[in-house]
């Protein structure tokens, strides 16, 4: 049984796997986790391995406990995947979209797969059939481009997204709506395109909080489950396991 950690910026998530299943999931804020570990080992005592991946820096205190509790597995830019990774600077390689790719791999195995991840940043990642790991792309995210718009002039309102905003807006919100929202489609549909015409038959993925709000209609395109992430790093965590 494999506990899985997601350490983001405020919430961390974590699931419980048995094989490839999830048992348990869940999202809490980061002053919660020394709790939460305990409760986790009290409910699952099965529990032996864990990987951890967080993009942030946590309390020592916290992977001291992990590692007190569960073998840990440190996600980082040397640890063993599952794909040939072929970016120029792997070391700089987001650990987020290394356990991506990894789910790509595991779930579309010899396939030209795009996975675009529509969170803070836009993220696009790309392997192919003979499962090698080419580099992508990174664009900022709708809340970023919101934040921006308002911060870098003097009488841009905040703007909230809304789904399927018109094209003309006629208010200075729904034109900041129309610019951003359907910018971003654009920009999605342009870059998919553009990856179809130099990748035979390709899988295209969409995973993230935005994901459904900047949804475009594609050939071959997939909608991620909220859990694809997480299956990623199980993958990466079960292929250390045979190493």
């Amino acid at each position: 049984m494999n506990l899985v950690i997601d350490g983001g910026n405020t919430f961390i998530k974590t699931a419980v796997f048995q094989n490839n299943t999830i048992l348990d999931k869940q999202i809490f804020k980061k002053e919660e986790f020394l709790k939460k570990i305990d409760q986790l080992q009290k409910k699952f005592p099965e529990i032996e391995e864990s990987i951890l991946s967080s993009v942030t820096s946590l309390d020592p205190e916290v992977e001291k406990r992990l590692e007190k509790a569960f073998s840990l597995l440190r996600l980082d830019g040397n640890t063993k995947i599952p794909f040939t990774n072929s970016y120029a600077t792997p070391q700089t390689l987001g650990i987020d979209r290394i356990a991506l790719v990894a789910a790509a791999v595991n779930s579309y195995s010899g396939k030209n797969v795009l996975v675009i991840d529509a969170g803070t940043c836009i993220t696009y990642d790309l392997k192919t059939s003979e499962e090698v790991y080419l580099g992508g792309a990174i664009s900022p995210g709708l809340e970023m481009r919101f934040k921006s718009l308002h911060k870098f002039t003097a009488n841009l309102p905040l703007v909230t997204a809304k789904p399927e905003p018109e094209l003309i807006g006629d208010t200075t919100e729904s034109s900041i709506l129309s610019g951003i929202i359907n910018g971003i489609k654009m920009e999605l549909k342009g870059t998919v395109e553009s990856y179809c015409s130099k990748f035979e038959d390709l899988t295209v993925i969409f995973t993230g909080g935005d994901s459904q709000i900047l949804s475009i209609p594609l050939k071959n395109s997939i909608f991620a489950n909220s859990n694809f992430l997480l299956e990623g790093l199980n993958f990466i965590l079960e292929f250390n396991k045979t190493q």
